[in-house]
C-alpha cells in the first residue's frame, strides 16, 4: 500500500500546529519567548519531518497561565497607597476637629508622615514632671484619644514616649530611658481601656532623649522634645502577630 502521503500530511500538521502556538505566544510575547519561538521555526523548516518532533518554545509550566504585567501590579499598588492616604487624611481631619473644639492646637499635633499619621501630646497635657501616671485631671483628654483611635477596619499603633536631655535619676526612674518606656506604657493602658480597641493591634516604646525633634539649648526645645507621640500605621503594614 502507498503511504507517501504521510510524509505531505504530517507536515502539514506540524504547520499547523506552529501556526497555534504564533497566536498563542501574541498574547504575551517578550524577548524570550520571541528567540524561542524563532528557533522552533527554524528547527521545522530545516529538517522536521513531524508533529512528534516538533518542541514546544515556551518552558513547560508556562503555557497554562499569561504573564502578570508588571505595569498592572504597579498600578494596583499605586491605587491601594493612594486609598491608604486618604483614609489617613478623613482621620487627621477628625482629630484636627477635636483638637479645635477643645483649644488644645498648643498641646496636640499632628502630622502625615511617610510612616503613617503622627499625633503628638505634649508631656504637660498628660503628666508631672519626672512621673509617669497619667494626671487625674488630663484622664477625659485621655478617654476622647482612645476614642478617636477607634477604627474598621482596625490599624497597627505605636505609642512611643521622649524626653529632653536633662538626666534624671530617682527611686523609680535611673534614666531617661525608663521614663519614657513608662509614660508610653502607662497612657497605653489608660487608652486600651476603652473596650472597642483591640490590645493586638498596639505597642509601646520608649526613646528616651535620642530622637529630639528641637534643640535642647532653650526652655521651648526641651518643651517640645518632651512628648508622647501616637502612629497610626498605613494599611500596608497591618499586622496585629
Amino acid at each position: 500500500m502507498d503511504e507517501s502521503w504521510l510524509i505531505p500530511y504530517a507536515d502539514l500538521l506540524t504547520l499547523l500546529l506552529a501556526l497555534f502556538i504564533v497566536l498563542f505566544a501574541m498574547s504575551s510575547v517578550d524577548a524570550t519567548k520571541f528567540q524561542q519561538l524563532s528557533k522552533a521555526f527554524n528547527d521545522v523548516f530545516a529538517g522536521g519531518t513531524g508533529v512528534f518532533e516538533f518542541q514546544s518554545p515556551m518552558p513547560e509550566g508556562q503555557m497554562e497561565l499569561p504573564d502578570v504585567r508588571k505595569e498592572d501590579v504597579e498600578k494596583n499598588d499605586q491605587d491601594d497607597n493612594a486609598k491608604d492616604q486618604m483614609e489617613l487624611l478623613a482621620i487627621q481631619q477628625k482629630v484636627n476637629s477635636y483638637i479645635k473644639e477643645k483649644r488644645l492646637t498648643d498641646k496636640l499635633d499632628t502630622k502625615l508622615t511617610d510612616e503613617g499619621l503622627l499625633l503628638t501630646i505634649r508631656d504637660n497635657v498628660l503628666f508631672e514632671s519626672g512621673r509617669a501616671e497619667v494626671r487625674t485631671s488630663d484622664m477625659n483628654i485621655a478617654n476622647e484619644i482612645a476614642n478617636l483611635l477607634v477604627m474598621e477596619p482596625p490599624r497597627n499603633i505605636i505609642i512611643s514616649g521622649h524626653t529632653d536631655n536633662v538626666p534624671i535619676r530617682t527611686a523609680r526612674y535611673e534614666s531617661n530611658w525608663e521614663l519614657s518606656v513608662m509614660r508610653a506604657v502607662e497612657f497605653m493602658k489608660i487608652i486600651l481601656k476603652n473596650e472597642q480597641l483591640d490590645p493586638r493591634w498596639f505597642s509601646a516604646k520608649g526613646f528616651g532623649e535620642f530622637q529630639p525633634v528641637a534643640a535642647n539649648d532653650t526652655v521651648e526645645g526641651k518643651a517640645r522634645n518632651r512628648r508622647v507621640e501616637i502612629l497610626i500605621l498605613p494599611r500596608t503594614s497591618n499586622n496585629p502577630g
